[in-house]
C-alpha cells in the first residue's frame, strides 16, 4: 500500500504519451466544432421563422420606394396603406411592416393574445414591439386562448377599418397561425369581407 502511494504521484506528474495527447485534443476539437455547427444551425433556424425576417421575405419596396411588392404582385404606394392582423406573432410582423412602409402606412389595427406584449417586453425582444408613436392600434384579448369581449372588440374594429376603405387604398392583412380562437377566426373572415374593389395583400406566418 505504501509503495503504491509512492508510485501514484510520479504517475500523475508523468507526461501523457504524445499520441494519446494528440488523440484527446483532436476528439475534443471535433466535439467543439460539432457543437458550434449545431448551435449555428439552431440560430439560423430560429432566425428564419422570426416574424420580421419572414415578413421581409414576403414584402419589399422597389428602389424608388413607390411600389410595394408582395411576392409576385406590385402595388402603388401613395400614403394609402392600411394594416390589420391577428395572431401570436402578428405584433412583430406589424412592427416590421411599419418600419418598411414608413409614411405610406396610414393606420393599423391588430389583435393579439393577452399577455404577449408583456412577455416580449420581459424577454427584451424590442424588434417584436411597436414603436411608442406607432400608427398601429393594438388590442389584447382571448385570454387563455378563449374568445372574450376584448377579442370581439378587436374584430369589430378591424371590420370597421376594412369597410371604410376605397379602391385607392391598400389593405395589408397579417395572419399568424391558424389555430386561433373563434373571435380571431371571425377577424379572418371579416378581413376577407372587405369591399371587393379594395386591393388587399395577405401575408401569413
Amino acid at each position: 500500500m505504501a509503495a503504491a502511494l509512492q508510485v501514484l504521484p510520479r504517475l500523475a506528474r508523468a507526461p501523457l504519451h504524445p499520441l494519446l495527447w494528440r488523440g484527446s485534443v483532436a476528439r475534443l476539437a471535433s466535439s467543439m466544432a460539432l457543437a458550434e455547427q449545431a448551435w449555428q444551425l439552431f440560430e439560423s433556424a430560429v432566425g428564419a421563422v422570426l416574424p420580421g425576417p419572414m415578413l421581409h421575405r414576403a414584402l419589399s419596396l422597389d428602389p424608388s420606394g413607390r411600389q410595394l411588392k408582395v411576392r409576385d404582385r406590385s402595388f402603388q404606394l401613395r400614403q394609402n396603406v392600411y394594416l390589420v392582423g391577428f395572431g401570436k406573432a402578428v405584433m412583430g410582423m406589424a412592427a416590421a411592416a411599419e418600419e418598411l412602409l414608413g409614411q405610406h402606412l396610414v393606420q393599423g389595427v391588430i389583435s393579439i393574445p393577452k399577455g404577449i406584449r408583456a412577455a416580449m417586453e420581459r424577454a427584451g425582444k424590442q424588434e417584436m414591439l411597436l414603436k411608442p408613436h406607432s400608427r398601429v392600434q393594438v388590442f389584447e384579448g382571448a385570454e387563455d386562448n378563449l374568445p372574450d369581449r376584448d377579442a370581439l372588440r378587436a374584430a369589430l374594429t378591424i371590420r370597421q377599418l376594412a369597410e371604410g376603405l376605397t379602391a385607392d387604398d391598400l389593405l395589408l392583412v397579417l395572419i399568424s397561425g391558424w389555430g386561433t380562437p373563434a373571435a380571431h377566426r371571425d377577424d379572418r373572415y371579416q378581413c376577407h369581407g372587405h369591399p371587393p374593389l379594395v386591393p388587399a395583400a395577405l401575408v401569413m406566418a
